[in-house]
């Protein structure tokens, strides 16, 4: 029988929560763009019907699904979908890069930094943290 590997079916959870943020804030609107982060120019795109911010806010979350079912397949909750363990590889890959990437930019362009940069950084961390550590208990149960 197989085991639930935990910390991928965290990071699954995790990036599920993302994605149906992501889908609430463009329920809720401009005012939404603006509480999470996404910048004033979005908020106003939104504000005045543009297509642009919930295209790419469904986009993301489009994207966050996808990962959070990599996630699930690797935890053992779900089939094993395809490439598995290279597409936890990658995606563990870029939540810890784009968790990471507040450190150059704060020596390098600390004008950028702010709460939502800071806030965003250390939940990306986080879960890279789980798909990584699940990722890693993935490759050492199945080699």
């Amino acid at each position: 029988m197989k085991t639930l590997n935990f910390p991928l079916f965290l990071g699954g959870l995790l990036s599920m929560i993302a994605a149906l943020l992501h889908v609430a804030i463009i329920i809720g609107g401009p005012n939404w763009y603006r509480f999470f982060g996404a910048g004033e120019q979005m908020a106003l795109m939104a504000e005045q019907g543009s297509w642009y911010p919930p295209l790419v806010t469904s986009g993301i979350a489009l994207v966050l699904f996808i990962w959070a079912l990599y996630a699930f397949s690797g935890a053992g909750t779900i089939r094993k979908l395809p490439l598995l363990k290279t597409g936890l590889v990658i995606i563990s890959g870029i939540y810890l890069l784009r968790g990471l990437a507040i450190i150059p930019a704060y020596f390098l362009m600390p004008e950028v930094i702010d709460n939502f940069l800071v806030w965003s950084s250390l939940i990306c961390l986080l879960y890279g943290v789980t798909y990584a550590t699940g990722t890693r208990k993935l490759f050492l149960q199945y080699p």
